[in-house]
């Protein structure tokens, strides 16, 4: 696959999960490389002149009064770069450090932040040899931007800070010299454009989107396959039905299901059987999971424009040669989205657990007591369901929004800051939770199906059913759920499972 060409206009969702998923080469596209040069430029003359500008020739934060002689700028930026460098917690994964590499770079490839197109290539270069800086999670809020994870990356091009590979964790002096390139003296306004913006929050935003985006994919499939075990009916999918209402994703989600469930014995075995309705979980799966999918979308469509938009501060507009101060490090608008999503699939998460806790509940149905082949003696399912619930429980509490929340920073200058790394690690948490409740969903559902055969179930649901046997055996006598659960997580991430959901 070629480089990709980035230039602070033009990259896609795609080009980012292509680089942080596949590890695609990156480049800085020439253009872009003469547009910060320009703005580059602008900085020099500020410097020259030794007028006051806030980040150029000032202090940060409430130091921001304090003018910077013109010998002190390159110990500013550094001093700068290793102060904030005080983030705490596990350090992002391999695949969040490659987007917010590539999204850091991506914004600088812009041309307004002011800084030479080095800074940029010294990125590429970190990421096409494959080495990551360590970018501890936690201690961002949102604004002057993600300073503490951003500063933990830009440590790493001056040489300092810590650096991890496939086989080992090297200082990033140690790093450049492996690579045979220099690493960086940020100059005037360096340190700064590094360091602000919302690409940390980003990256694990757009990461954790991708793997929802496929859970969702599959609730719909285990929910099409719990109906199936519970002899529900389809009829509630009907086209006519949400045609009568019709948001985007309700229709989406009905016509899934009705093509999931095509060509159903199990269904034929009971067309008759004079059941009115089925319980909302199972009858609402439309309605419910309808609007996760648009909230899905919302979310992407935000992300979409923060990727190429210009997050620091201050911004420099080459074409006039003026310097601006002003607020998009501001990470309101992804932390109120990422909230967004993760009360969505909060609500994913509990209408699946509840049509767990009927396939286990002999009262619904006429399927074993808690799926157990032997009900007494075997406890089949029992504590399943109960893991399930005190997940969905958890995520109930996670759903509480954190971009209300604002704590002032910096002696009251950051007076209002949206909190949106939290939302972020919130959201991570809930769909890793997410994950399970589907997982044993999935688990419990094949089992149900289990007692049903030798009819087949629905085309697509079928095919999901026999894909599970061929891993996960039938719970005949009671065994430790945990390893088949974990079985069924790792399936749920192979591309063939993932593919039949789609």
């Amino acid at each position: 696959m070629d480089p990709l060409l980035i230039n602070g206009e033009t990259l896609t969702i795609d080009d980012v999960y292509q680089v942080a998923f596949h590890r695609r080469g990156v480049a800085l596209h020439p253009d872009a490389a003469n547009k910060m040069s320009r703005s580059r430029h602008v900085i020099e003359a500020i410097v020259d002149q030794d007028r006051a500008v806030y980040g150029v020739s000032t202090g940060f934060g409430k130091l921001s009064d304090v003018h910077i002689g013109h010998d002190q700028i390159t110990p500013l930026q550094h001093n700068l770069v290793r102060s904030h460098a005080s983030g705490v917690g596990e350090p992002l994964s391999e695949q969040e450090t490659r987007a917010l590499m590539l999204l850091r770079a991506n914004v600088l490839a812009k041309g307004l932040s002011g800084a030479r197109p080095v800074i940029v290539e010294r990125l590429c270069d970190l990421l096409n040899h494959r080495v990551y800086p360590l970018i501890p999670c936690r201690g961002s809020v949102g604004a002057s931007g993600d300073l503490a994870p951003l500063a933990h990356l830009a440590l790493v091009l001056i040489g300092e800070g810590e650096v991890f590979s496939e086989s080992t964790t090297i200082t990033g002096r140690e790093t450049f010299e492996a690579i045979g390139v220099p690493s960086v003296d940020l100059q005037a306004n360096e340190g700064l454009a590094l360091l602000n913006g919302t690409q940390a929050t980003l990256a694990i935003g757009l990461i954790t989107w991708h793997r929802a985006k496929q859970l969702l994919d599959m609730a719909d499939l285990a929910g099409a396959m719990s109906l199936e075990a519970l002899k529900g009916s389809p009829v509630a999918f009907d086209a006519r039905i949400h045609q009568a209402r019709p948001h985007r994703g309700q229709l989406q989600v009905a016509e899934r299901l009705s093509r999931f469930l095509r060509e159903s014995e199990i269904r034929k075995s009971h067309i008759d059987c004079g059941r009115i309705q089925d319980a909302y979980s199972l009858r609402c799966m439309p309605q419910v999971h309808g609007p996760v999918r648009e909230c899905l979308e919302y979310v992407r469509n935000v992300a979409a424009i923060e990727i190429n938009s210009a997050t620091d501060n201050p911004l420099v507009f080459a074409d006039t040669g003026e310097v601006l101060s002003g607020g998009n490090f501001h990470g309101q608008s992804l932390g109120l989205a990422l909230d967004f999503l993760t009360i969505s699939l909060s609500v994913l998460a509990n209408i699946a657990e509840r049509r767990i806790e009927r396939l286990l509940n002999p009262e619904y149905g006429d399927l074993p007591a808690f799926l157990a082949d032997n009900p007494g003696l075997n406890s089949g399912f029992m504590i399943a369901q109960v893991a399930a619930a005190a997940l969905a429980s958890e995520n109930k509490v996670l759903s509480h929004p954190a971009s209300v929340d604002s704590i002032p920073t910096s002696g009251n200058k950051e007076d209002h800051v949206p909190m949106a790394m939290g939302a972020a690690l919130k959201l991570k948490q809930v769909v890793a939770n997410l994950e399970r409740i589907v997982a044993i969903e999935f688990l419990c559902a094949a089992q149900g199906i289990d007692y049903l055969r030798p009819l087949k179930a629905g085309v697509t649901v079928e095919a999901a059913y026999e894909h599970i046997r061929r891993h996960v055996s039938h719970l005949s006598v009671d065994r430790v759920l945990s390893a088949d659960i974990e079985r069924m997580i790792e399936m749920m991430k192979e591309e063939t499972f993932i593919q039949l959901a789609l």
